[in-house]
């Protein structure tokens, strides 16, 4: 059989607005693992939040991946494995968390199981009802963070204009370790250096010895532009953030509460 991958976002494409699934996405994407192609759920969500949506979906089956914070972890959903993982070094993420905390800038990162941040905000509770994560609060030396995260994210859910200016002039310093980027107007994600979803398509098509041509990636927003750019076919969803559609070689008729991965499905997967 000549097996082909999806590689889809979850907000803003493979789930509606009220952050489910709609059936006619989940009777194609059944349909799709049925015939033995491969699922892969593209976030930048972390894996703990992953894992809950994925069960959610009924997506821990054989033939089901996840690839977390942005590309930083891989995950087999089935087998409960970790494929792949690079991390930002503590010091830097206190350096990080020091400089946000002088803008009065809402900043997180994560533990296995929880949202780590050092002030109780409304940007935290709202992220963390959003994502279906517990948070805790640690003090300033981050003690509680016990091994090196995936991602940091710097949260601002009135105004780009802060995060904007603390990317250019706090991010600018790191340029050499880390790499950042906007997946709504209000999340500012920081990653290891060439931690991409678009790194993570190639190398979970190579690793799963599956062509790079037998590729689909759906996204909708600035942190699915390399995923969308490495995949064979890049399916921007019609709802997508502006400037998204020129990274894409399809754009899809359906929006995201409309079954608009069932039609990229159905298009180029079955």
């Amino acid at each position: 059989m000549n097996t082909r991958i999806l590689f889809t976002d979850l907000d803003g494409t493979l789930l509606d607005d009220n952050k489910n699934i709609t059936s006619g996405n989940q009777q194609a994407i059944d349909e799709a693992l049925s015939q033995g192609h491969k699922i892969v759920l593209s976030t930048g969500r972390p894996l703990a939040s992953a894992r809950i949506q994925a069960e959610r979906l009924g997506l821990t089956r054989e033939g089901c991946y996840a690839i977390t914070y942005n590309g930083g972890l891989i995950y087999d959903l089935y087998r409960q494995e970790t494929l792949f993982g690079k991390t930002i070094p503590k010091n830097i993420v206190l350096e990080l968390f020091y400089a946000a905390s002088e803008r009065c800038l809402h900043i997180h990162t994560y533990t296995d199981t929880h949202i780590l941040s050092c002030y109780d905000t409304a940007e935290l509770h709202e992220y963390s009802s959003s994502t279906l994560l517990p948070y805790c609060i640690a003090d300033r030396s981050l003690h509680e963070l016990t091994s090196e995260p995936y991602k940091v994210l710097a949260i601002d859910y009135k105004n780009m204009d802060p995060l904007l200016s603390y990317q250019h002039d706090i991010l600018g310093k790191y340029s050499d370790l880390l790499d950042s980027f906007f997946s709504s107007d209000c999340f500012l994600e920081i990653v290891p250096k060439n931690i991409n979803k678009g790194a993570s398509v190639k190398w979970l098509c190579e690793y799963l010895g599956i062509p790079l041509e037998n590729s689909v990636a759906a996204g909708d927003a600035q942190n699915d532009i390399s995923m969308l750019e490495a995949a064979q076919i890049g399916a921007v969803m019609c709802n997508a953030f502006p400037g998204i559609a020129e990274h894409g070689n399809y754009i899809t008729s359906a929006d995201n509460n409309h079954d608009g991965v069932a039609e990229i499905i159905r298009k180029f997967i079955l």
